[in-house]
């Protein structure tokens, strides 16, 4: 028995074996739906065999579903058409695993349920204390208290989770800059900035050599490459310069700038969650692409609490695709037991 776990986002699709492959492809669901269904089978296809497959989704809130239940409905037939006869299975919010049929009827349960399973697998490197994960993705960033070796949440829509802190909706690549900052440092002054998308934080973290320069993308605001150049220049718009008034070093500064900015985000965050619950986290597990971030805002709130890295437990490429790593271990223990 094989598995494969498909973690199907807005903006990335991301699929792991729990055995050590997991790869994140870019593909902008709100722009083009209709591929989505070719989009899984071509993912399948380039995966390692599989006769089972499980999925999680975030993709229901694109806006080009007019509901989040419309949205489950549309993902769920295209993972019907693309796993092509194969047993499939949905996770669900509360921890189970559910055919697609009975997915359609609880698409509550069904969306955005990725962080579920994320925080019910990295409960195992808890030691037994009471934790914290914070996943940190392009898009979003987790926090979720993990007590008794379980997420403490009982929180499962995301609203309810933004009020409380436990969803952040910013990440490392895809938050435009002008969400985070009202104005950025500029040759001595503070320079209100052009509230436009301009620049992401792919820009920041590219500049400040934490996210690699991919000169072959053009996932970003301008469509151009994800290059330290590109940034600078995407980053110079914001405060409606270009690279002839705007050097490396005032780039540099606002990128800073940037990175600080969302350092408070999830300190904020991170204090909200912790005095939410009443106590004192005994590990910090540090998950998903920007688990940088996350270890600079620890240290930044002198937070002394033990970090452990997913990314040394299994792998950066399975650390960055996490919620579908753990989807396939523990569809695979389910079945076992």
């Amino acid at each position: 028995m094989k598995w494969l776990a498909l973690d199907i986002g807005g903006a990335n699709l991301k699929v792991a074996d729990g055995r050590g492959h997991a790869e994140s492809f870019p593909f902008e669901l709100w722009r083009q739906p209709s591929h989505l269904a070719q989009e899984l089978r071509t993912l399948i296809a380039r995966s390692p065999a599989c006769d089972h497959i499980a999925a999680t989704m975030t993709g229901e809130l694109a806006d080009c579903f007019e509901s989040k239940s419309a949205g489950v409905e549309f993902i769920l037939d295209a993972l019907h058409c693309a796993s092509d006869g194969r047993h499939t299975r949905v996770y669900l919010s509360d921890g189970s695993l559910v055919t697609l049929q009975v997915a359609k009827s609880r698409p509550a349960s069904v969306a955005a349920a990725n962080w579920h399973a994320l925080a019910r697998f990295a409960a195992r490197y808890t030691d037994g204390l009471p934790s914290l994960l914070v996943d940190i993705g392009s898009t979003t960033c987790d926090v979720i208290p993990l007590l008794d070796g379980e997420p403490a949440t009982n929180q499962r829509a995301d609203t309810a989770r933004l009020l409380r802190g436990e969803l952040i909706y910013a990440g490392v690549e895809r938050t435009p800059v002008c969400s985070l900052v009202t104005s950025l440092p500029y040759r001595g002054q503070s320079c209100p900035i052009a509230r436009e998308l301009f620049a992401t934080t792919c820009d920041v973290y590219t500049l400040l050599g934490k996210l690699p320069e991919k000169p072959m993308s053009r996932n970003t605001a301008d469509g151009r490459a994800v290059t330290k150049a590109a940034a600078r220049a995407r980053l110079a718009r914001m405060i409606c310069a270009d690279v002839d008034d705007f050097n490396h070093r005032d780039a540099a500064l606002a990128a800073e700038a940037v990175s600080n900015a969302f350092t408070q985000e999830l300190i904020r965050g991170i204090t909200q969650v912790i005095a939410g619950y009443s106590f004192e986290p005994g590990r910090i597990i540090l998950s998903g692409i920007g688990a940088f971030a996350a270890k600079k805002a620890l240290e930044q709130a002198e937070l002394p609490w033990k970090q452990v890295f997913l990314a040394n437990e299994i792998g950066p490429a399975a650390s960055c695709c996490a919620p579908a790593h753990a989807l396939a271990v523990l569809a695979r223990e389910a079945v076992s037991v």
